[in-house]
């Protein structure tokens, strides 16, 4: 019986999002599939499993991005892909918001403001909380309310956020992200083991 790999899967791919991201997986003892970012998403879904699969540790922190493409783009495709295939488990989604030139938007379980404050309310891209609650607004989270993944959690553009979030400063909105996930989903235990090596794949 195949293992199932345990997967973050995050809706942005452009260079700030991975560095951000391969430091957060550095720092939680997990991998970070480097190979998966670009803006828009340059490997199909199937391309990510087998990258996901040959990743050394569990979890394993994959970009998905649509680079504003309107309606369900290669990142989105991408997505649906690799969370329905039978070998892998995902945790929970890092919804993104940013600004798209029509309202593509997703139902959230919880946000982190700028801030690292947690808030039932969406958030913008620059991580300023907004009025309307359980909703964030991005260009790669058109098909997320059909996963049905156990977590969606909203957070303004990785890497950036008026410079909260960059990865000098440990990315930490996105990493109180990924462990937000990692503790619904019942895995926190990954943080609490020693640090593997964790070079990015």
């Amino acid at each position: 019986m195949v293992t199932k790999r345990k997967v973050i899967l995050i809706t942005d791919g452009d260079e700030y999002a991975k560095r951000a991201v391969e430091h957060v997986a550095k720092e939680i003892g997990g991998r970070c599939i480097s190979m998966s970012q670009g803006n828009p998403s340059r490997y199909t879904g199937l391309e990510l499993v087998e990258l996901i699969k040959k990743a050394k540790y569990d979890p394993v922190l994959v970009m998905f991005d649509d680079s504003g493409f309107i309606g369900e783009g290669s990142g989105e495709q991408a997505m649906k892909v690799v969370a329905g295939h039978p070998d892998i488990d995902v945790l929970g989604v890092i919804a993104v918001a940013s600004k798209t030139r029509r309202e593509e938007w997703t139902k959230v379980d919880i946000c982190i403001d700028r801030d690292g404050n947690l808030t039932p309310n969406g958030v913008d891209k620059y991580g300023a909380e907004e009025f309307e609650q359980g909703k964030i607004t991005g260009d790669t989270v058109y098909c997320i309310d059909q996963l049905h993944v156990p977590i969606v959690v909203g957070i303004g553009d990785i890497g950036k956020m008026s410079h909260q979030d960059d990865f000098k400063r440990g990315a930490p909105i996105t990493k109180l992200a990924v462990e937000i996930i990692l503790e619904r989903s019942g895995h926190d235990d990954f943080r609490k083991t020693s640090k593997h090596d964790t070079d990015s794949e």
